[in-house]
């Protein structure tokens, strides 16, 4: 496939980087010399230095035979004007990084597609979506569902006082509602068979249905931490706006923001009910007065990741049972585990794993980046005649690091074994280690 990427910042240097190992045809395309100087040699891409709006630069890129055309730079108008004239000049898609809410909206749809627009990717709603479902369980990292949530999976971090510790998988019982999926221990992301084992510390990804929460709850070992009720965010960003919109109504909300500006137009634009003080979110007398002491969550959305690590870790000290730092910093994710602040929120990672989702030839509902791990989930919906459909699971010799945690069959979720058999029309979850989607799709075309 023929990928085209405009903007060699954050977003677009690590979808290139995730994209080149692939051997996919990739060329990144920056009017900046610096930006593009940040790739290493190493990775097999072409990097042009033309601006995204020029007819010369679309065409030195290749944008004109592209089979996906995606422009993520700073700047939304850029983008959704690179995408026009990559259309025109006869790209296949094209995808824009937007930071306007209201063109997500379905009757704009068809405005932007005669546009030369096929999809748009607003990744700090992406983020808000995934800070809100993180909180609606304050002892996960982690939340996501699939299939409407007929499956979710949750990253838990596990302490010395889980159920299953120390116990080889095989060993924890045939019936079990829960499917493991992948575990983080320090730093190494394995994909477990039967032999392996949990130990204090991991952080541990389960598959499961939502019914099975409370036993998933007790086995883990957090029982005792208190639902999120009262939640601080701290920094008034346009993730902090659209987290404050997808808030379950149960749920009271203070914003912290220093700036006196954004303060004001927080208040225009955010409901009634959320209560905008102006101060410093790390002033440890502020957070006392505002009730630091019996809040459930707290959210540090600021624009420097090291001010939201350190940030979060205060809060820790509060006695804050849920937190979650926005870091997009890549370097500093690992660190973050290590310092166990709780939940990371990265833009770029879910920006591209978005975008991910469009270049693959299977039919493929969902694609997440574990934050943490190096791995992903995709939910992919299998074809008539694919290859997953010829043997039993055991029997289908999948690629080492490699794991099926679940399916759903007719709406209804199973949690597969090594004797089921998956069916055409089946919607399966595939967990691997980054990288591997792309190897794994034959088997469900």
């Amino acid at each position: 496939m023929k990928i085209v990427i405009a903007g060699a910042g954050n977003v677009g240097i690590h979808l290139a980087k995730l994209l080149s190992g692939e051997n996919q045809d990739i060329t990144l395309i920056d009017e900046s010399e610096h930006k593009l100087s940040r790739l290493d040699s190493s990775f097999d891409l072409l990097t042009i230095q033309e601006s995204p709006l020029s007819f010369h630069g679309l065409k030195e890129a290749g944008a004109d035979s592209a089979d996906l055309f995606v422009a993520v730079t700073p700047d939304e108008s850029r983008n959704l004007m690179s995408c026009q004239l990559a259309h025109y000049l006869g790209a296949k898609k094209t995808v824009a990084r937007i930071d306007n809410y209201e063109y997500l909206q379905p009757k704009q749809k068809e405005f932007f597609t005669n546009m030369g627009v096929n999809s748009l990717i607003y990744p700090e709603m992406l983020a808000a979506k995934d800070i809100v479902d993180g909180m609606k369980l304050s002892w996960i990292r982690q939340w996501w569902e699939f299939a409407g949530g007929a499956l979710v999976m949750m990253g838990i971090k596990l302490r010395d006082n889980a159920q299953i510790l120390d116990k080889p998988l095989s060993q924890l019982g045939k019936e079990r509602p829960y499917h493991i999926v992948a575990i983080l221990r320090e730093g190494e992301t394995i994909i477990p068979s039967g032999s392996d084992t949990i130990q204090a510390g991991d952080l541990v990804y389960f598959m499961t249905m939502k019914k099975h929460i409370p036993h998933i709850r007790k086995i883990a070992g957090k029982e005792e931490l208190p639902d999120v009720r009262d939640v601080i965010i701290m920094g008034g960003s346009r993730i902090a706006v659209r987290t404050a919109k997808l808030m379950p109504d149960y749920m009271n909300l203070k914003i912290i923001e220093s700036d006196l500006d954004k303060c004001n137009r927080l208040t225009e634009l955010c409901d009634d009910k959320v209560m905008i003080i102006n101060g410093d979110g790390r002033d440890p007398s502020l957070l006392t007065s505002e009730g630091i002491d019996h809040t459930e969550a707290f959210v540090a959305l600021t624009d420097n990741s090291e001010t939201n690590i350190l940030a979060c870790l205060a809060a820790k000290r509060f006695g804050v049972t849920k937190t979650i730092a926005e870091v997009e910093n890549i370097d500093y994710i690992n660190m973050a585990e290590k310092l166990d602040i709780g939940t990371v929120i990265n833009k770029k990672k879910i920006a591209a794993s978005h975008i991910y989702q469009m270049m693959l030839d299977a039919d493929v509902t969902n694609v997440k980046c574990l934050t943490f791990a190096n791995a992903d989930v995709a939910e992919f919906n299998v074809m008539p005649g694919a290859k997953i459909t010829r043997n039993l699971i055991k029997d289908i010799s999948l690629p080492r690091g490699v794991t099926i945690g679940g399916l759903i069959r007719d709406k209804e979720a199973i949690l597969v074994t090594g004797d089921t058999q998956i069916q055409e029309g089946d919607h399966v979850v595939v967990f691997c280690l980054e990288g591997m989607i792309k190897t794994i799709e034959k088997y469900f075309n």
